[in-house]
């Protein structure tokens, strides 16, 4: 594959000037050759706004190289969306209707986030330009490679799929601010066939999700996802499916990862029409901390939801979804919650051990369902929604384990380690109605 330097094709540079049309100069080069390798070269940094990569071509970011993102409007004229809430989002480095795409090499992509920023505050950057672009957008895109990279300061997504099939991520470092917004890692949108494995990210926002949006809807369903040996921390949640679920997920493998300092671990927030089935989580090493009420979550190591978005919504089912080999050590455990009787069933738990331990100043007994209609109540609980003041203490205790609408919970090995603090009691199991299993099925074990 020839190599198409994009300082042979006009780039100066210099980190200051607008090398977009440098570096889609030779793209087409590279395309118009029937493929070919666009590199941005060793110890340059090369600034630019808006461009798209094209069939059988491949971005490469050589060692000691940085790619850096414009920071005016101007520069990103396309939309990621187009339509509904995120209707403003641009896009940086995009492909449409493509095959065999990539981008390689061992330097940095840097989307210089807090360009972006209006405001901050000591837990999150807010507010924020609406337009601030999306680092990629790949849609409808046979055979996509994403190696070697380190992508940092993203002021959006990261690395988004919409339609995409034959998606691999390897061995990338994704290096996001922890309080900046919406800064997602990875996100496969209506996807199919996707592999990510060996990746370290750190993301504010979610970290891997799996999503189908409405933009997006005819690309059909999200699946045959396989994750495997990442490292992820999260201002929300480091893995998630949803909360846009337009369309079916199934068949997802996630496997032998490690969950640092998560806001939230493993969670499924179906929020929409759609349905989540045949799902399995094994060998995962599971840290959580609870960050400010602006974040999605409550430090839950497995959060399992079916919630309608609004009044119109009629929300889908979660089934077969199986947690194998999990650790857990955080400030709370896990949560299985449908509104609708019957929405979630066939969960299983087998060898999953959840040490409940205080690390942060923030209140406990919090039962955190976001996106939901304003003045949604969950049992027991006072009224919860997007509006309205974040995890209201609920009037029961604390649960280690809260199932609440679940049908056929069937546990193996299940441990729990409960704190003993002041003022707090905690009680293992709360809905254990819905758990069936042979012998001690939740075994709680009191810290003194």
């Amino acid at each position: 594959m020839p190599d198409f330097d994009v300082i042979a094709h006009g780039a100066v540079a210099d980190g200051t000037t607008d090398d977009a049309a440098a570096i889609q100069r030779a793209v087409d080069a590279a395309f118009e050759a029937g493929g070919g390798r666009v590199v941005i070269p060793a110890g340059r940094t090369v600034r630019a706004g808006s461009f798209e990569l094209r069939s059988r071509t491949e971005l490469h970011v050589a060692e000691g190289a940085t790619l850096v993102s414009a920071t005016n409007i101007e520069a990103f004229p396309a939309k990621v969306f187009g339509s509904g809430p995120e209707a403003d989002k641009r896009m940086w480095i995009g492909c449409r209707h493509a095959e065999q795409v990539s981008l390689t090499g061992a330097g940095t992509i840097d989307g210089q986030c807090h360009a972006f920023a209006l405001g901050e505050t000591e837990h999150i950057y807010t507010p924020t330009v609406r337009w601030r672009p999306a680092m990629t957008c790949f849609e409808d895109v046979v055979g996509m490679t994403v190696r070697g990279l380190t992508f940092r300061n993203a002021a959006n997504w990261t690395l988004h799929f919409s339609g995409c099939e034959d998606v691999l991520v390897e061995d990338i470092r994704i290096d996001n601010d922890i309080r900046f917004p919406n800064a997602d890692g990875i996100d496969p949108d209506h996807c199919r066939r996707v592999t990510i494995r060996r990746c370290d990210i750190r993301a504010g926002d979610d970290g891997i999700v799996l999503k189908n949006t409405a933009q997006y809807a005819k690309y059909g369903p999200c699946e045959d996802i396989d994750i495997s040996d990442c490292r992820i921390e999260s201002a929300s949640a480091a893995f998630k499916i949803g909360s846009e679920s337009v369309d079916a997920f199934r068949r997802v493998r996630m496997r032998d990862c490690t969950i640092t300092g998560s806001n939230r671990a493993l969670a499924i927030q179906l929020r929409d029409g759609g349905s989540v089935e045949d799902i399995e989580f094994r060998n995962i090493t599971v840290g959580t901390k609870r960050f400010a009420p602006c974040w999605w979550g409550a430090g839950e190591a497995i959060y399992v939801t079916a919630v309608p978005r609004n009044p119109q919504t009629t929300v889908g089912t979660v089934r077969d979804v199986r947690f194998i080999d999990i650790r857990a050590q955080g400030e709370n455990g896990m949560v299985i919650y449908a509104a609708v009787p019957g929405g979630i069933s066939g969960i299983h738990l087998e060898r999953v051990h959840l040490g409940i331990e205080r690390t942060t100043a923030w209140p406990s007994g919090l039962f955190d369902v976001r996106p939901c209609p304003l003045g949604y109540a969950v049992p027991d609980a006072e009224p919860l929604g997007e509006d309205t003041p974040w995890g209201r203490p609920a009037t029961r205790a604390p649960a280690a384990v809260s199932i609440d609408g679940a049908e056929g919970v069937v546990t193996d090995q299940v441990t729990v380690t409960l704190p003993r603090l002041p003022g707090e009691t905690w009680i293992p199991v709360r809905g254990g109605t819905a758990i069936s299993g042979a012998g001690p099925r939740i075994i709680a074990a009191v810290a003194g």
